[in-house]
């Protein structure tokens, strides 16, 4: 079993989704966790009550993950409440869907103040209060297949994606000295509220059952990976892209 138990997280976008899947599996391996939410306090509160259920310790922190300061603010209360920061999940995104000749400077923006600045924000403040411990640490990107498969109408994201990939490589390569691991994984098709906002009920179960694995992909499955891959076991493990899909990427093209 991956054992997390002292270690503290801190989840980005955790109220919802794959940040929901990964902060309850990390608890149930034994860490304390901190999760980060930009609009949906309420779920965030139920996510923190399951954690404390397990018997760890949770905080609830609402934060802009493009906005600098308050990542600066929340890096430094985790430390301070839960006594220190051993793993960081950077999740949060932002995606605007639409064609490449009529998408708005404003959702292009937004996109990559989110899911790439964002990224930057919590991974730089975080791995200076992990240099400062002197304890090591990892750091996790929640990319996407879109890093590499270009999606139609998904401009924004697929760029957002792309670039956290080379960054978390180069975080990786910069960090070696400090024992820092950074590592990303590409989720496929996974089952999270926000699917919702570009398919029908109907389309994603319909999708589901013609991917290559028969269904989509869990939070669960994303949490399990995200575990696995932020603890020791993994300690040898660093600069790497553990794609989290079912095959999805290898009938992309097919």
């Amino acid at each position: 079993m991956i054992d997390l138990k002292g270690k503290v997280a801190l989840i980005t976008g955790a109220s919802r989704g794959i940040g929901r899947g990964c902060a309850l599996e990390m608890a149930r391996a034994g860490a304390d966790v901190a999760i980060n939410y930009h609009s949906h306090g309420e779920e965030a509160e139920e996510v923190a009550a399951q954690v404390r259920s397990l018997g760890r310790q949770a905080l609830v922190w609402q934060a802009d993950v493009a906005d600098r300061q308050a990542v600066e603010e929340m890096v430094a209360a985790v430390a301070q409440r839960l006594g220190h920061l051993d793993i960081l999940v950077c999740n949060a995104y932002y995606s605007k869907r639409e064609p490449f000749l009529e998408i708005g400077i404003e959702g292009m923006r937004r996109t990559l103040e989110v899911s790439l600045w964002g990224a930057f924000h919590v991974a730089q403040l975080g791995a200076r209060q992990m240099v400062r411990q002197g304890r090591g640490g990892s750091i996790l990107f929640i990319s996407s297949v879109h890093a590499f498969i270009p999606v139609p109408t998904a401009l924004a994201y697929n760029t957002a994606k792309a670039g956290m990939n080379h960054m978390a490589a180069t975080i990786a390569a910069e960090l070696l000295e400090h024992h820092i691991r950074a590592n990303v994984i590409e989720p496929g098709w996974i089952d999270t509220p926000g699917e919702r906002q570009f398919a029908t009920e109907e389309q994603i179960r319909e999708g589901g059952r013609k991917l290559p694995w028969g269904r989509l992909g869990t939070i669960e499955d994303l949490g399990r990976a995200a575990t696995f891959l932020c603890s020791d076991a993994a300690d040898y493990i660093t600069g790497e892209v553990m794609r989290v899909d079912g095959g999805y990427w290898l009938r992309a093209n097919s």
